[in-house]
């Protein structure tokens, strides 16, 4: 399998051959599968001292023949904290539980639920990056991926790699050569774009939305100094930034470095 080598300035200089990853059939079943098993959720629950943090006066007992006791007064047993008193009479509101006014919550989520204990086998690990990595190099989930792209007949040939020098570039530089290389279409997918959220999600701390953009997949010893685009060393890469659940085929740019490097770790 070959794909043609793209030089700093956007211009097809070669034609290279590939390593045998980038023809191996997709498995979107095991990406799936892997997404899910890597997938890392925020864990958040109240303080264990939810509604127990309060100044007034500790808890009403509830048994005779002592000071400070709720017995024989017709209340209900509820915990109660004491706002003031005088002599034997009591100014005390119902505290702590959660049917009381800054309670602690019934059902608090728990942290210990939230934590992700799933496991995959290495070779299914493997097999799935493999699948991810050649998901790049085909055009049927490229449009799949991208709702923008499924209408529309595109002539390009996958996956897109270009020279180490091409990294080095500026930013302004960089986005000219993707122009030159992506064409029209696929240069509004990959440069980074943010948005306003609609709906309440404003309200919680997430009022925008950023899109992926390209990955640049770069060798381990390079570097790109742009960070107006995602990029990952080979020995990082995973199925996570290939993939998102079961949908491969993000649009993604190796360095000829890389290609060579993968080429060796993933015979």
């Amino acid at each position: 399998m070959k794909t043609n080598l793209y030089n700093s300035n956007g211009e097809k200089s070669k034609q290279i051959e590939l390593p045998s990853v980038f023809s191996v059939p997709v498995r979107t079943d095991l990406i799936a599968k892997a997404v899910e098993t890597k997938k890392i959720k925020q864990p958040h629950s109240p303080s264990p001292l939810a509604g127990e943090v309060h100044v007034a006066d500790g808890v009403v007992q509830h048994r005779r023949h002592v000071w400070k006791s709720g017995y024989g007064r017709g209340s209900s047993r509820v915990p109660r904290k004491v706002m003031s008193n005088k002599g034997n009479q009591f100014h005390w509101v119902g505290a702590e539980v959660p049917n009381t006014r800054g309670g602690r919550r019934a059902h608090p989520p728990k942290v210990e639920k939230m934590l992700n204990y799933g496991k995959l086998n290495k070779k299914e690990i493997l097999l799935a990056l493999k699948s991810a990595i050649s998901a790049t190099a085909n055009l049927k989930f490229l449009q799949k991926r991208y709702l923008t792209l499924q209408d529309k007949s595109l002539k390009i040939e996958l996956p897109f790699v270009v020279e180490s020098k091409f990294v080095e570039q500026k930013t302004k530089q960089l986005i000219n050569s993707l122009n030159k290389i992506l064409g029209n279409e696929l240069a509004q997918i990959a440069i980074k774009k943010k948005s306003r959220r609609s709906g309440k999600g404003k309200m919680r701390g997430r009022g925008y939305k950023v899109s992926a953009g390209v990955l640049i997949v770069v060798g381990e010893k390079e570097k790109l100094n742009s960070k107006n685009f995602d990029s990952v060393k080979v020995n990082s890469l995973s199925v996570m930034n290939l993939a998102e659940a079961d949908a491969p085929g993000r649009l993604t740019i190796y360095t000829e470095e890389a290609v060579k490097e993968l080429g060796e770790k993933l015979k």
